[in-house]
């Protein structure tokens, strides 16, 4: 009902444009982190250090915010079939992966490089 107190106003302005969103960014996100990198290589090392004897491919040198390691991490455990994580800002995946690893990074556009023993 309308109320009887309020005039009726009318306006001759157009309506407003609604503010759109931006939308937001949609499957894998590690597909646009290179660009963060610029020449910066990233190397991948092999460590055995304090894992109890257990061999682990270690990611040094990504420059990306958490979320994008994260999508990078889950990107590397899908292609590989075996487990990561990110720890220290480094991404660790379970086992001797390096070559395979190198190979996947440098497809998504990285300067990836295998180092260490």
């Amino acid at each position: 009902m309308a109320d009887k107190t309020r005039p009726t106003v009318y306006s001759t302005d157009p309506e407003p444009e609604p503010t759109r969103k931006e939308p937001a960014p949609t499957g894998n996100l590690a597909a646009a982190i290179p660009t963060r990198q610029l020449n910066t290589p990233v190397r991948v090392w092999l460590d055995r250090k304090g894992r109890g004897g257990k061999t682990v491919s270690l990611i040094k040198g990504i420059m990306s915010p958490p979320a994008g390691k994260e999508a990078l991490v889950k990107l590397l455990k899908n292609k590989l079939g075996t487990g990561g994580a990110v720890k220290d800002g480094d991404i660790e995946i379970q086992g001797d992966h390096r070559e395979k690893i190198v190979a996947l990074l440098n497809e998504l556009g990285y300067k990836a490089k295998s180092a260490g023993g």
